[in-house]
């Protein structure tokens, strides 16, 4: 059983408007026709300006982060936040690939979902979900910095054996 959601919070007050627009904006501003899809400038800026178009989203993107920081969003969000934004500008910057993704990962649209969910209390307990992400991105960085060191003791150890 999920544990109860929070009431909305009635003595803040709401998510800058500006802040919304520039999420449809980003996210969901072109219906396709016939659908009830929605497309925004995101994966568009993304196939017309091949990583300029990424690098201006993701700067985009991060005044949502300014935004959340504002309304008290708890450390682990902040945290979360900017895995999306950089997860998004990172694979939305592959050729084709980083489009499709940009089209159906909506990172601006997942960032004010969770400023609207943790606003307001930073002492309020992330989900076990937003750590998970967290935890499990920091888990990568370390194997991914390790990585290159692995292979060179690997590759230093081989050339040692075959050494005459």
């Amino acid at each position: 059983m999920s544990p109860p959601s929070k009431p909305p919070r009635t003595d803040l007050a709401q998510v800058p408007q500006w802040a919304r627009q520039l999420t449809r904006l980003l996210d969901g501003a072109i219906r396709v026709p016939g659908t009830d899809i929605r497309v925004g400038l995101d994966p568009i800026l993304g196939a017309l300006l091949p990583e300029l178009g990424d690098a201006l989203t993701g700067v985009l993107a991060l005044t949502l982060l300014g935004v959340a920081y504002r309304e008290r969003v708890p450390k682990w969000v902040l945290l979360r936040m900017l895995l999306n934004i950089g997860l998004d500008s990172l694979l939305g910057a592959v050729p084709l690939v980083g489009d499709v993704f940009d089209f159906a990962f909506k990172a601006n649209d997942k960032n004010l979902a969770l400023i609207e969910r943790h606003r307001g209390d930073p002492a309020s307990p992330a989900t076990l979900g937003d750590k998970l992400v967290v935890s499990a991105a920091v888990l990568l960085a370390i194997a991914l910095a390790l990585l290159p060191i692995l292979v060179g003791v690997a590759l230093w150890r081989l050339l040692l054996s075959n050494a005459p």
